[in-house]
């Protein structure tokens, strides 16, 4: 009985995107990747004026922004070499655990509320 309930998800199903799927995808890629790059630029900026938490909130966008030039580069590289795919996909995580430690530290940096 239960191996024939196995068999039954072992067939391949065809999966057909739907149309919409490519130009949603880019377009909210590019309006992500642009986001982040003025948001590093205006806090790099802003850093004099109002201080080192800016600062840091501006390093964790630019680690955003690598994060989606990486994403670029691992689609692009993926399809022609496999195994740099993969050794590339090890480290896909990265730029947003370094974007997240450097957001964290600008919330501590934040001590004087105004």
């Amino acid at each position: 009985m239960l191996v024939d309930s196995s068999l039954i998800f072992a067939q391949e199903t065809p999966f057909v995107a739907p149309g919409y799927f490519q130009i949603v995808m880019l377009g909210l890629f590019a309006l992500g990747g642009v986001g982040w790059l003025v948001a590093a630029v205006l806090g790099f900026a802003r850093a004099p004026a109002f201080g080192p938490a800016t600062r840091w909130f501006a390093i964790a966008a630019v680690c955003i922004l690598l994060y989606h030039i990486q994403f670029v580069l691992t689609v692009l590289i993926g399809s022609s070499n496999p195994s740099m795919f993969l050794a590339i996909g090890a480290f896909f995580n990265l730029f947003i655990v370094i974007g997240a430690v450097c957001a964290i530290m600008g919330f501590i940096r934040l001590t004087s509320p105004r």
